[in-house]
């Protein structure tokens, strides 16, 4: 379970959110510039709170000025916008960088259905499969926690329906907390098991 105290001065407004987030699916919905991508961030070790309180699974990842955990030591996956691929790697070698067991990369490949694709390098595959590649990246550090910000906004509405139906049955087979940014309302129905609405760095 992941518990999180966040408060955090930005430009405009303070950030200063308070949720805790089980084995589901929580979508972070609001407009653009209200905190969702902060709140990652801060999740993740990319960004540090200037007070409060994160923990995942009863350890302490970030204290009030005593505790920090580092990214790579936080068990977190995170699939950003425009996912990040290494473009001199190949799928496979940006799927197994960083990952723990070598086998996981076989395993996610198919089940992702992207083993095909193994050889090819981020800028010779469509947007839908970088996107699987980038999620199976994400899951092949065997995460605590998965963190998408806004994963299907570039997608065409064929492959964003199939990549909804992934996730979700992803979620079911790993069993790990999800939160999701988007500012899609009809996706944050579709695919939330709640829904946390922001506005200016408050829940409301």
């Amino acid at each position: 379970m992941l518990g999180a105290n966040i408060r955090k001065q930005l430009s405009h407004f303070k950030l200063d959110v308070n949720f805790t987030v089980r084995d589901e699916i929580v979508v972070l919905f609001g407009p653009s510039g209200s905190g969702k991508t902060t709140i990652l961030n801060c999740l993740a070790g990319l960004s540090k709170p200037d007070d409060g309180h994160i923990s995942l699974n009863g350890m302490d990842l970030f204290t009030s000025k005593k505790v920090n955990i580092a990214p790579q030591y936080r068990h977190i996956g995170y699939l950003f916008q425009d996912y990040a691929l290494f473009p001199h790697m190949t799928v496979r070698k940006n799927i197994a960088y960083g990952m723990k067991k070598q086998t996981l990369a076989d395993q996610l490949m198919a089940e992702l259905h992207i083993r095909h694709l193994q050889d090819h390098y981020p800028g010779e595959i469509s947007g839908g499969e970088k996107q699987r590649v980038a999620l199976a990246r994400a899951l092949a550090t065997e995460p605590k926690l998965l963190l998408l910000d806004e994963p299907f906004s570039a997608l065409d509405d064929e492959t964003k329906q199939k990549s909804h139906a992934e996730l979700i049955r992803l979620h079911r087979l790993w069993h790990i907390p999800i939160i999701m940014v988007t500012h899609s309302h009809q996706e944050a129905e579709k695919l939330g098991d709640r829904i946390l609405y922001m506005q200016e760095g408050r829940f409301t």
